[in-house]
């Protein structure tokens, strides 16, 4: 596994994408205060693969982005290597032929072993949040997260999580929705940020990188999140 500038991993590479392993803290691509930004996940890679200049729907501002994460959450990030290869990417996540699973610590103990949350996220008026009530809210969406139980604590459950859909903060909406909120989440789960970030982490993706074949790529819990929930196992005992 290679390791270049910003921490970022290459978890797999070919002619036609890469896999990435994006570490929290790290913009996916610049917004509209890029001064203020520092180096993002693109300069990085038209550093080291010039080739994906050009790719994507707007190259100028988002070159080789074919899906985002948060800022705050790490994990597996494919970058498509040609406009070809985009156009395949683009089609399969359209289609839900990607299947995404996050690894997410909430607070609360979660009473059911496995559940889903269909509900649609809107754009909550006058602000960048997103919401599940949806009456006053712009741009509805319908929305689909499925969730299982890894392990309980006695405060905090640790969940694998399969967002059927793409919405913007889906799983962070949909979680906290039900009253169990990604712990780190300042937006959507209150103050409390003893962890300093979102424990929320990519930890795999599975699709056929091209028809007839199945690849599922994976990146371990970073160091941080791996240390937080022994903390917390530490203290909840």
């Amino acid at each position: 596994m290679k390791q270049k500038h910003l921490n970022i991993q290459v978890v797999y590479e070919n002619k036609d994408f890469l896999a990435l392993n994006k570490p929290a803290g790290v913009l996916v691509h610049h917004t509209n205060s890029k001064s203020k930004e520092g180096e993002v996940l693109t300069d990085w890679l038209i550093r080291n693969y010039p080739e994906v200049k050009n790719v994507g729907d707007d190259p100028e501002t988002r070159p080789g982005i074919v899906h985002r994460l948060d800022k705050d959450t790490s994990g597996i990030l494919l970058i498509p290597r040609t406009q070809e290869y985009f156009y395949y990417l683009k089609n399969l996540f359209q289609n839900r032929e990607v299947q995404k699973t996050y690894l997410a610590l909430v607070r609360g103990v979660v009473k059911d072993d496995a559940g889903s949350v269909d509900k649609p996220i809107g754009l909550k008026s006058g602000t960048v949040k997103r919401t599940v009530f949806t009456k006053n809210a712009k741009m509805i969406k319908e929305a689909v997260t499925h969730y299982k139980v890894i392990e309980r604590l006695a405060n905090h459950t640790l969940l694998e999580v399969c967002p059927k859909t793409g919405r913007t903060h889906q799983i962070r909406v949909h979680l906290a929705s039900i009253g169990h909120p990604v712990v780190g989440d300042k937006v959507y789960g209150g103050k409390d940020n003893s962890l300093g970030r979102l424990f929320l982490h990519a930890y795999s993706v599975e699709f056929s990188p091209e028809p007839g074949k199945s690849l599922k790529l994976t990146a371990d819990l970073p160091d941080d999140l791996t240390q937080y929930l022994h903390s917390a196992k530490l203290a909840e005992q």
